[in-house]
């Protein structure tokens, strides 16, 4: 649960419509901070564009922790990952393949918690025969040492692929750091089925955009080439808070902008997920700029296999529609922040609804009619914030929030942007 004692009010009454505006992808920006800092574009001029106050907190953290990797080498260098569990991953690689660093990572008892293992098992593996160290701590800290020479051993990570992507992801991004370094080709070779492939798909996306040739199979990603691009990437909004901000224009017959058709974002898929339950998008003639219209006809079906963020979005939605959903493979859902899928039950039951978990499936059925309020508690969690409010806005019915702050891992302006939709956020005792 969160250790939070702030509580907000949430009256969704009085909506009306306006413009809403995603941040910056962190997904995204992750990926392109590290590649601007191996290929020189640094610091990235889209971040730099960013407010502190708008960009994400995981954005932050990735960003500080690159400032210490660009230190000249010396001291002990110091990095708080917070409870960032993509920037503490991509982190201890480009840590392990920066020659001769030694790094100190530190973060949260939860992030402590969350699985790791793989990725430094990888790391030795491959790095270990030059002089790589990782030495845990109960869990923290993790202290690293990159060896100052990887020119004699085998250029490959191998990696299981069932947990979490991010790791394949992180060596991934550490193939390139090593090839411009080596000049050689460096591989991924993944074990066993990929989990939320989609992610690793965005991060080869952003390795081509910013210049490097890469060969792929079914299994092995090989980093084979560099060629300087024109001109740095810019970043797209982010697909995973645009899933919150498309249902609240959706009740509130507003708009929402930074919405990039062309983004490579495995959460661009709610545009295909709510077709299904009679929603649909529309251009309005603005660029990136799309409309919701229709009426829930249908329950739904998802899967955390292709886009497990999206999820306790979709949970929401599924509370206001005419009929049962399910969602599927929802077990990766328990090694988020928080076990985010007790947190979808526990806000499923909190509105009235009903939750009946089969193995891997997770089937909602909701109240025949809303409450007149809910309580939840954000367990710390932003997606579980995000998603309890997006519930009060589509239901109409208040939402008393625990931990509201707790959004600022991934969408700081969120409740400025619910406040610009007409929904009412004031303190509750």
């Amino acid at each position: 649960m969160s250790t939070s004692t702030r509580r907000i009010l949430l009256d969704p009454t009085g909506l009306k419509p306006s413009p809403l505006t995603p941040p910056v992808s962190k997904s995204d920006a992750q990926r392109a901070l590290v590649l601007g800092h191996l290929t020189g574009a640094w610091p990235l001029p889209s971040v730099q564009a960013e407010s502190d106050e708008d960009l994400p907190a995981d954005v932050r953290v990735l960003r500080r922790g690159v400032d210490a990797l660009r230190l000249p080498p010396g001291p002990v260098r110091d990095v708080d990952c917070a409870d960032g569990g993509a920037p503490f991953r991509i982190l201890a690689t480009q840590s392990a393949v920066t020659p001769g660093a030694r790094v100190r990572l530190t973060g949260t008892p939860r992030l402590g918690e969350r699985p790791h293992g793989p990725l430094f098992m990888s790391l030795k593996d491959a790095l270990g025969p030059a002089g790589f160290t990782l030495v845990e701590g109960h869990p923290w800290p993790v202290e690293l040492t990159a060896p100052t020479d990887t020119a004699h051993v085998s250029p490959v990570f191998r990696v299981p692929g069932s947990q979490s992507s991010q790791y394949a992801s992180s060596l991934l991004l550490g193939c390139a750091a090593l090839y411009l370094r080596e000049r050689r080709a460096w591989s991924v070779e993944i074990e066993g089925t990929l989990t939320s492939a989609g992610y690793l798909d965005l991060t080869v996306t952003w390795l081509e955009r910013f210049g490097f040739a890469l060969q792929k199979s079914d299994a092995r990603y090989t980093v084979s080439g560099y060629t300087p691009p024109p001109s740095v990437p810019s970043l797209p909004g982010d697909w995973s808070s645009l899933g919150y901000l498309l249902l609240v224009a959706w009740k509130s017959g507003g708009v929402v902008e930074r919405a990039d058709a062309d983004s490579a974002h495995p959460d661009q898929a709610i545009l295909r997920l709510i077709e299904q339950v009679g929603l649909r998008t529309e251009p309005t003639g603005q660029p990136h700029t799309l409309k919701v219209t229709g009426r829930p006809e249908r329950g739904l079906r998802a899967s955390g296999k292709e886009c497990p963020d999206l999820l306790p979005t979709l949970a929401a939605l599924a509370c206001v529609l005419p009929a049962p959903s399910t969602l599927l493979d929802v077990g990766i859902l328990r090694l988020k922040e928080s076990d985010r899928l007790e947190g979808i039950r526990a806000m499923i039951a909190a509105y009235g609804g009903s939750s009946d978990l089969r193995g891997e499936s997770l089937h909602l059925t909701p109240p025949t009619a809303p409450p007149a309020r809910f309580e939840m508690d954000s367990r710390g969690d932003h997606r579980l914030a995000m998603t309890a409010a997006t519930l009060s806005v589509l239901s109409g019915a208040p939402l008393v929030l625990t931990g509201p702050e707790c959004v600022e891992k991934s969408f700081p302006g969120f409740w400025r942007q619910l406040s610009r939709s007409g929904a009412r956020i004031s303190e509750s005792p």
